[in-house]
């Protein structure tokens, strides 16, 4: 069968998302929606691709975009934000033995989400949250936030945000102000985009952002097998990976990889793919093993969901954070 890839630009805006998943579904008639690759445009979007009965794979992290009951036919191929949040938590209360804590993040769906998400997990944890804040992903001086943060008696600073600007204004201004605490939190600490940004390339250490065992480099400084031989095929390609994660790309592979196994075996209607994904028990993604059941659409591992450190950023992947799994 030829799979036919149609594809809608949202440009990270929900009701552009909404408006797209619509004509795809009674415009185009698709058989199936890998998206929508924002978390604040698949809040909006999966409710009403949901109704529609159209099975739809999801990248995104808030954790209510999965609910079997609610949404039968919408399943995760990535993590979620609970499993994010306690991959950082664990990183900054039993490794770096850290407790007073300041979270901050923009004000998107996403943002919004995580903090909602992981602060009563850090204060489950025993951290002391001693700041916890919301500011816009624009705002262009974070300075009086990061001054609160330090006079609260912060010993690490934990950001949530895909905003590569934002986040880089906090690393800079922490920089500046001479505080040299760990900023410990989402991927995107770790992108080529937010390296960019920064004032001095020296701001980048004592960063650690998310990412996934797949595309982590391990002691020898070497990716895992099926991860390299994706590599390979991407430098045969000349794609550049200067500036952009590794496990995005691998995501974006794996997503109509598992849409065109699902067709090749079981054929295209609804119940059909959604019925194969569910049998589907480690199944070999290149950024992670993705298991489904009925009962249980979020198929990432917990244990492949790991802490970097951002300034060993090489070919869109890093190398795992100093003591990390100790």
């Amino acid at each position: 069968r030829h799979i036919e890839l149609i594809v809608r630009d949202t440009q990270s805006d929900p009701t552009k998302a909404v408006n797209a998943a619509t004509e795809l579904m009674r415009g185009q008639h698709v058989d199936v929606i890998w998206g929508p690759l924002n978390s604040g445009e698949s809040l909006a979007a999966t409710p009403l691709i949901a109704r529609a009965g159209v099975p739809q794979l999801d990248p995104c992290w808030v954790d209510t975009l999965i609910d079997v009951a609610k949404y039968p036919f919408a399943f995760r191929n990535i993590c979620s934000n609970r499993q994010v949040g306690a991959a950082a938590n664990h990183y900054v209360l039993d490794v770096l033995k850290l407790k007073q804590v300041a979270v901050i993040s923009d004000t998107t769906g996403y943002g919004t989400a995580s903090v909602d998400t992981y602060v009563p997990m850090l204060k489950a944890k025993g951290a002391d949250v001693v700041y916890q804040g919301n500011t816009d992903a624009a705002n262009p001086d974070v300075k009086p936030e990061l001054l609160r943060m330090q006079s609260a008696g912060a010993q690490v600073i934990m950001p949530w945000s895909v905003n590569a600007g934002f986040l880089a204004r906090i690393i800079n201004t922490r920089s500046q102000m001479g505080w040299d605490v760990p900023i410990v939190g989402q991927t995107t600490l770790g992108s080529g985009q937010t390296k960019a940004l920064l004032d001095k390339p020296e701001y980048w250490a004592n960063v650690y952002s998310n990412n996934f065992l797949p595309c982590s480099y391990n002691a020898s400084g070497k990716l895992p097998a099926r991860t390299q031989a994706f590599m390979d095929r991407l430098s045969s390609a000349k794609i550049e990976m200067g500036d952009t994660l590794l496990w995005w790309i691998a995501i974006g592979y794996d997503g109509p990889r598992m849409v065109a196994d699902a067709v090749k075996h079981v054929g295209s209607e609804p119940k059909q793919i959604a019925g194969y994904w569910n049998t589907l028990t480690a199944w070999p993604g290149v950024n992670g093993d993705i298991t489904f059941t009925p009962e249980q659409h979020n198929g990432y591992p917990d244990d492949e969901v790991v802490m970097i450190q951002a300034n060993s950023f090489r070919n869109g992947a890093f190398s795992l954070a100093p003591g990390y799994g100790a």
